[in-house]
């Protein structure tokens, strides 16, 4: 397991009871870095979603428990926060939540010379995610292999 995977999971088994205990869940964790910042991110959800205190508060304890567990070696920054309105799909749960729901679609190439698809997403497995889409003035099943995409999300209407 690399790093970046052990160091997600670790922290996820750190938050799930706190998130739990201040009546949320986990969306997701992730250990990334940008510039020459590292920062351990983690998003929580609830129905009706999460305030600014929820945010705090689960901020403040998951802190305690990181510093205890002393796990990652590295300086980093430390967010809680809502995946907000167009929150991306990256794990299955994330995609079973959202089976019937808009979403933006944006693939690594050109595939029939678009690299952005927008549609209800109909199904998924460990290797496909399946929209339908209007293609050419009717609706039509598309499947894309998950390797192939750059960035799957909810889309926002205003």
């Amino acid at each position: 397991m690399a790093k970046k995977d052990d160091y997600e999971a670790r922290a996820e088994e750190l938050l799930a009871p706190i998130v739990e205990a201040n009546g949320c869940g986990i969306y997701d964790v992730e250990y990334v870095k940008e510039g020459r910042d590292w920062y351990l991110r983690a998003y929580i959800d609830k129905e009706g979603g999460v305030s600014i205190d929820d945010c705090e508060a689960v901020s403040r304890a998951f802190s305690d428990k990181l510093d205890e567990a002393d796990f990652i070696a590295d300086a980093y920054i430390l967010e809680v926060s809502s995946p907000g309105l167009g929150r991306a799909l990256k794990k299955d749960r994330h995609f079973e939540k959202s089976i019937g729901e808009e979403v933006e679609l944006k693939t690594f190439k050109p595939i029939d010379g678009k690299k952005e698809f927008t549609g209800i997403l109909k199904s998924y497995d460990k290797d496909t995610v399946t929209i339908e889409a209007d293609v050419g003035g009717g609706l039509r099943d598309m499947a894309f292999t998950r390797s192939d995409i750059a960035v799957i999300r909810l889309t926002i209407d205003f």
